[in-house]
C-alpha cells in the first residue's frame, strides 16, 4: 500500500460524526470570540500602559513585544501537550494562562510595576498561541475537502472579538479611577475563565500511538515547497500586521487622537481581520491557497501606502482596516497550505513548527516597531514594512513555482 493510500485510510478512520463536527466548530467559534477579545485588550492597552509605567519611552511597546515572545516560547511546549494528551488539555492550559494574564496585569497597574506587566503579557502571548491552534483543531476529524472552510469559520469568531475587546476597554477603563485599566484586566480574566468552560465540551480525537510517535522527521517535512510557502507567507503576514498594529495606537496617541478613537480603529481592524473568514475558505477552495495568500500580502502593502498619505483619524482607520483584510487572506491562505503538508499522525508537530516560525518572526517586528516609532516616527514604520513584504511576495512566488513539481504528501 502506498504512503498516500495509507494516509488517506488513516484520515478516513479519524472522521468525526457530523453532529460532533458542528458542535466542535460552534464551541471553537465562541471560544475564539472570547479569547480573541483578550488579545485585543492587550494590543489596545499594552503600549499605553507601557508608556505610563516604562522607565524609558523607548520601552513603551515592550509589553506587546513580550506578548509575542510568549506566543513563540509557548507554542512548542503546548504542541507537546496536545500531541500527548489531546488538544482539549492544551486548550485548558492556555485558558489558565489567560486568567493569569488578567490578574497579573491588574496587579501591575495597581502597583505601578512595568516588569510585572511584561510578565502578564508574556502569559497573554501563551494564551494567544493556544487560541490560534483553534483553527487547526476545527479541521480535526473533518474530511479533506471541507477543512479550509472549517478552519476559516472558526477564525470568523474573531469578528465578535473585534467588537468585544475594544468595547470592553472603553466600558471598563475608568471603573477604578486611581488605576486606569485595572478593572479592564480583571474582566479580561473572567472572560478567559468563561472560555475555559466552553472548551470543556469540545470533542476531538485523542492522540493515537502513531501520532505520539510523530511520523517523519520535521526537517524532511519542512523542505517541502508547500511548507516553505506556508511558513513564509504566514510569518510575514502576521509579522507585518503585528508590526503596524503594535505602533498604531501609540502613534494615534502621539498625534493627539483620543483613546476612544484608537479603540474604535482597533475594533474595525480586528473585525476586518476576521469578517472575511466567512468566505475565505470558499476563495481558497476556488482559487488556491497560494493565490489567496498573495492577495493578502498585496493588501497589506496597500494599507501601508494609505498610512503614508496622512495622520488624520481616517488615515489610521483605513490603514488598520486594510491591514486586517491583508492579514486574513495571507494568514488563512498560509494555514490552508500547512494542512496540505502533513499526514494525520504528523499534524500537531508540523502545525506547531509552522506557528513557532510565524510567532518568532512576529517578535522581530514587534520589538522593532516601538523603537522605530519613538526614534523616527510613524512614516518610517510604514516605509520599513515594505521590505519584508517584497521579500515575501518573491519567496512565495518561487516556492509556489517549485510546488508544481513536488510530490504530493
Amino acid at each position: 500500500m502506498s504512503n498516500n493510500t495509507t494516509a488517506a485510510t488513516q484520515d478516513f478512520a479519524t472522521l468525526l460524526p457530523e453532529n460532533v463536527q458542528r458542535g466542535n466548530i460552534w464551541r471553537l467559534v465562541i471560544a475564539q470570540a472570547l479569547a480573541g477579545a483578550n488579545s485585543v485588550v492587550v494590543y489596545a492597552t499594552g503600549a499605553i500602559v507601557g508608556e505610563a509605567l516604562a522607565p524609558s519611552p523607548m520601552l513603551a511597546t515592550l509589553p506587546i513585544s513580550i506578548f509575542v515572545v510568549g506566543m513563540a516560547a509557548c507554542i512548542l511546549p503546548v504542541g507537546k501537550v496536545a500531541q500527548r494528551h489531546g488538544r482539549r488539555a492544551a486548550f485548558l492550559v492556555g485558558t489558565g494562562a489567560g486568567v493569569l494574564t488578567g490578574l497579573l496585569a491588574m496587579l501591575a497597574v495597581m502597583m505601578g510595576s512595568f516588569w510585572l506587566f511584561c510578565l502578564a503579557t508574556f502569559f497573554g502571548g501563551g494564551y494567544a498561541a493556544v487560541v490560534l491552534s483553534f483553527r487547526f483543531a476545527a479541521a480535526d476529524g473533518v474530511e479533506k475537502a471541507r477543512r479550509a472552510r472549517a478552519l476559516s469559520l472558526v477564525m470568523a469568531g474573531g469578528v465578535a472579538a473585534g467588537v468585544i475587546g475594544p468595547q470592553l476597554v472603553t466600558w471598563t477603563m475608568d471603573w477604578w479611577p486611581p488605576h486606569m485599566f485595572a478593572a479592564t484586566f480583571l474582566v479580561q480574566a473572567l472572560v478567559a475563565l468563561l472560555s475555559a468552560f466552553i472548551l470543556l465540551g469540545v470533542k476531538l480525537p485523542m492522540p493515537t500511538v502513531t501520532e505520539i510517535a510523530g511520523g517523519r522527521p520535521l526537517a524532511q517535512i519542512a523542505r517541502q515547497p508547500r511548507f516553505i510557502a506556508a511558513a513564509i507567507s504566514g510569518a510575514v503576514s502576521y509579522m507585518l500586521m503585528n508590526f503596524l498594529m503594535t505602533a498604531a495606537p501609540l502613534a494615534m496617541h502621539l498625534c493627539g487622537h483620543s483613546q476612544e478613537a484608537a479603540n474604535l480603529g482597533l475594533q474595525w481592524h480586528v473585525i476586518a481581520m476576521y469578517a472575511p473568514s466567512f468566505f475565505t475558505g470558499s476563495l481558497i477552495t476556488r482559487f488556491g491557497a497560494g493565490r489567496v495568500a498573495t492577495a493578502g500580502l498585496l493588501l497589506t502593502g496597500i494599507s501601508a501606502a494609505v498610512g503614508l498619505t496622512g495622520i488624520d483619524v481616517a488615515h489610521f482607520w483605513v490603514t488598520l482596516v486594510l491591514l486586517g483584510l491583508g492579514w486574513n487572506f495571507g494568514f488563512l491562505g498560509a494555514s490552508a497550505l500547512v494542512l496540505e503538508c502533513h499526514r494525520p499522525e504528523e499534524k500537531t508537530r508540523v502545525q506547531s513548527l509552522n506557528d513557532f516560525i510565524v510567532f518568532g518572526l512576529m517578535a522581530v517586528g514587534s520589538f522593532s516597531s516601538g523603537g522605530l516609532l519613538s526614534a523616527y516616527g510613524w512614516d518610517t514604520v510604514l516605509w520599513v514594512s515594505f521590505i519584508p513584504l517584497a521579500l515575501a511576495v518573491v519567496a512565495l512566488w518561487v516556492a509556489m513555482r517549485r510546488q508544481s513539481s513536488a510530490v504530493v504528501v
